[in-house]
């Protein structure tokens, strides 16, 4: 049988267990990968400890948004894609974090795009582009990033600065200098977060990518709740903040579009390091106690 990262109860990294799955099959529109990477998210994170009730989750469910492999199986409906062929896939229905997953989108890896690179683009890339859609922030508009220095935090960046918007990122002192080049006004957390932004400009909306527990902060700034949607806060609901929940039609172009911009080098990810796929219990508590400031991607 083909093995996967379960998530056996809620609760602290060791609920993650290396275990036989039975083999998914594709459904309609579908396709199976045989995976060769998956990316790990802070989302990840917050579904494995319960904190996200959002998302319903089986018992001995697989986490995990976002895998880079090979196309193992078409299932019926499915044209243009042929087995073996290299993709990057977006999984709505979680996965990753497996030997084999299925998957409704998915996009043709370029060769000059590593995997491990591949497996950190789709889900930061579907969040970036579909929260900056959800908002419909437009050419002229101020935008808050918070966690503008993580990897949807990046990837959003880029976006809106291409489309004229003017970005305000919340970071840590080791991003400064990256969100600056990106053309990002950086500001830092903390007590004094709502004046720093304040001495920068007014903002018009604010995209929580870190989760941080900064959603008062964010709605002081922008003025109302419905300007502001988080990534992975818990909160939201008692904020009366919009949940970043990815879906087929929230930006279908976005996994394309990323892709291509990565593949000719107009996109920067964040840095990455890789983990064997059998130790995303120790990626996980290493995450959660701050050891690594990089993404991390699970490989096989």
């Amino acid at each position: 049988m083909p093995k996967a990262i379960t998530l056996t109860d809620f609760g602290g990294p060791d609920v993650l267990r290396w275990a036989d799955v039975p083999l998914p099959q594709p459904g309609e529109g579908q396709i199976r990968v045989k995976v060769k990477a998956a990316g790990v998210g802070p989302t990840d994170l917050a579904l494995r400890s319960g904190r996200l009730k959002a998302f319903s989750l089986r018992r001995n469910a697989v986490l995990g948004f976002e895998a880079a492999g090979t196309v193992d199986a078409v299932g019926p409906g499915v044209n243009g894609t042929q087995i073996g062929e290299e993709v990057a896939a977006l999984l709505f229905d979680l996965g990753g974090y497996a030997e084999y997953a299925v998957a409704s989108m998915w996009v043709e890896k370029p060769p000059s795009v590593p995997w491990a690179a591949a497996a950190s683009l789709p889900a930061s890339a579907e969040a970036a582009a579909g929260v900056l859609r959800q908002m419909a922030v437009k050419t002229g508009d101020t935008l808050l990033i918070l966690g503008g220095g993580g990897a949807v935090g990046l990837i959003a960046t880029q976006l809106a600065v291409a489309q004229g918007i003017k970005v305000v990122s919340a970071v840590g002192a080791r991003a400064d200098a990256l969100v600056t080049s990106l053309g990002a006004t950086p500001v830092r957390y903390g007590a004094e977060l709502v004046d720093a932004v304040r001495s920068v400009g007014a903002v018009d909306f604010a995209f929580d990518a870190s989760g941080k527990g900064v959603l008062a902060d964010a709605i002081a700034l922008t003025g109302a709740a419905d300007r502001v949607i988080t990534l992975s806060d818990p909160a939201a609901g008692d904020f009366g903040v919009r949940l970043s929940h990815p879906s087929p039609e929230r930006a279908p172009h976005a996994l394309e579009a990323t892709m291509s911009m990565l593949a000719r080098g107009r996109l920067r990810l964040r840095e990455y390091r890789t983990m064997r796929m059998q130790d995303a219990s120790e990626a996980h508590r290493l995450l959660e106690g701050g050891q690594v400031h990089e993404r991390v991607v699970l490989t096989l």
